[in-house]
């Protein structure tokens, strides 16, 4: 349950499907970001049930042992070989932990695993609540291009290291 910190930074991190028992709390975790971050990122719930609707989106919860502290959604078209992280959050109480990262470093084995992966995507906004800099520090780079009022970010596969 957000706000429970029964998790360290020793936890496990994971991806889980999202189930009819738990998607009320992952859909809970998004009131959990600050004011700013927010506006930075839709709210699980909506991305959820936008997932329903394209049969390219896929997501999960993330979590740290047994607790649910995230979510990300991943746009994935195997015929495409650039991969689109759509929505990606880690619940307020659980930010500095490492949980992020670590997601970052499951996502990035995922998407290296799915035929003819050969770049990962993200976009978002600058300004204060921005995870661009989260997004620098795991290796995307500004490609220059804009998605909206957002910039995207690139991270190059074959460039990858995982530290797992």
């Amino acid at each position: 349950m957000p706000g429970s910190l029964n998790v360290d930074v020793n936890s496990v991190v994971s991806f889980q499907e999202i189930t009819e028992d738990t998607v009320i709390a992952i859909c809970k975790l998004s009131d959990t970001l600050s004011p700013q971050q927010q506006k930075m990122v839709a709210p699980n719930a909506l991305s959820i049930a936008q997932a329903y609707f394209n049969k390219h989106f896929w997501f999960r919860a993330i979590y740290a042992d047994d607790t649910p502290v995230g979510f990300l959604m991943l746009h994935d078209d195997p015929e495409e070989p650039r991969y689109f992280l759509w929505r990606f959050m880690i619940a307020g109480p659980y930010q500095g932990l490492g949980y992020g990262a670590r997601a970052i470093q499951l996502l990035v084995d995922h998407v290296r695993s799915r035929p003819g992966a050969k770049e990962l995507l993200v976009s978002c906004e600058e300004g204060e609540g921005s995870p661009e800099g989260f997004y620098k520090k795991q290796g995307f780079i500004r490609t220059g291009g804009m998605m909206g009022d957002e910039v995207v970010l690139a991270l190059a596969l074959d460039q990858w290291i995982s530290i797992q």
